[in-house]
This record gives structure tokens, sequence and C-alpha cells, in this order.
């Protein structure tokens, strides 16, 4: 059994790698809006926000990478914290290409402009942002909450997100639009698509991690 005190600093350590993952998290879900903002407005300096933003992120991702790695080599965790901290492994990429999405989705208004998109087009993709940004904010309490339930709750937006997107590419596909903004707009609704994908798989670790309560 670990000594007293070095329980403490484990429990210290997991909690600050903990933090790390939840500022991951917590920049997903506020930078993902403001993505689809920047898409429909053209706010060139939210572009740039979010672009620094996935460089911060870039840096603390492999940072949480090398604490977790760091903690298995040194303290060979068992049961709970084996759980967490495999689970924060399998996790901290999904969060890292989801911010890429996130960027990339703001980064098509520098080759859109709002008035080139048809009224429905533009309506569809307010609610897949709309959706997007609402499955991103449900992911994070289920990973803070440790929600078992949530995985469930978020199949069934996913759902509604495959819906939106084939009626999105049905759209797409009726020629209103330029070609090269259909191609763009193509790329924009695969990019909300993975990112609810993401967000499900997520809520799928969760139901993994949570298992450690009854350890």
């Amino acid at each position: 059994m670990a000594h007293p005190q070095e329980r403490q600093e484990f429990d210290r350590e997991l909690g600050a790698i903990e933090a790390k993952v939840i500022e991951l998290f917590t920049m997903v879900a506020e930078d993902l809006p403001k993505a689809t903002d920047a898409l429909l407005t053209g706010n060139g300096e939210v572009v740039r926000m979010l672009t620094e933003r996935d460089r911060v992120i870039d840096d603390l991702y492999p940072r949480i990478e090398a604490l977790v790695d760091r903690e298995l080599v040194l303290q060979a965790p068992l049961a709970a914290d084996l759980r967490f901290l495999v689970s924060v492994l399998r996790v901290v990429p999904e969060l890292e290409r989801s911010h890429d999405l996130v960027v990339n989705i703001a980064r098509r208004a520098s080759y859109i402009l709002s008035e080139d998109l048809s009224p429905r087009s533009r309506g569809l993709i307010e609610k897949m942002g709309n959706l997007a940004s609402e499955m991103w904010r449900e992911a994070v309490d289920c990973w803070r909450q440790r929600d078992r339930s949530a995985a469930a709750a978020l199949d069934d937006r996913d759902d509604e997100m495959d819906d939106l997107f084939a009626t999105l590419m049905a759209e797409l596909g009726s020629g209103r639009m330029t070609l090269p903004v259909t191609m763009e707009m193509t790329l924009v609704a695969r990019f909300y698509e993975r990112l609810a994908d993401h967000a499900v798989n997520i809520a799928r670790r969760v139901v993994y991690l949570a298992g450690s309560a009854r350890d």
C-alpha cells in the first residue's frame, strides 16, 4: 500500500492532469460557435483568434500525454487510477483533432462570402453549428460528471446531425450555388459531422472511465 504522502502527491498529479484535460474540452466547446459565426459573417478576427488558440492546444496536448506517461511509469496505477489515465490518453487526441476541425470551419470564411450561400444552405449550417455546439457542451458535462447515460443521448443527437448532413448534401447538389462554394460547403458539412462523431466517441470513453466507480 502506498505511503499516505505518496498517495496525496499522486492525487495532486491526477488533479493537475484532469484540469488540463478540462481546459482542452473548454476550448473546443467555446470555440465551436465562434467558428460558425466566423463562417457565416466572414469575421477574420475570429479566425485569427481561433488559429492562436489552436497553437495553445498543440502545445498543451503533448504535455498532457507526457504527464500521463510519467504517472504510468512511476506509479504503476491500478483500477480507477489506471482507467482515468488510459481514458485521458484516448480522449486527448480526439480533443486536439476536434479543435483542428473547428479552425478549419472558421477558415472557410476566407473562401466563402455569406451572400454566396443559398438561404436554405445558410439555415442548415446554422442548425448544424448549433447542434454541434450543444453536443460539445454535453460532452464536457459528461466528462466532468462521469455521466455514463450521456453516451446514449449523444448518439441520438448524432442521428440528428446525420439527418442535417443529408439534407445539406441534397441542397448542395441542387446547383443553386457556384461549384467552388459547393465544394467548400461540402467540406464544412463533413467537419460538423466529424465533430459530432468525436463528441459521441468521448461520451463512450466516459462509459469505460465511469466503470472505475465500482472498483
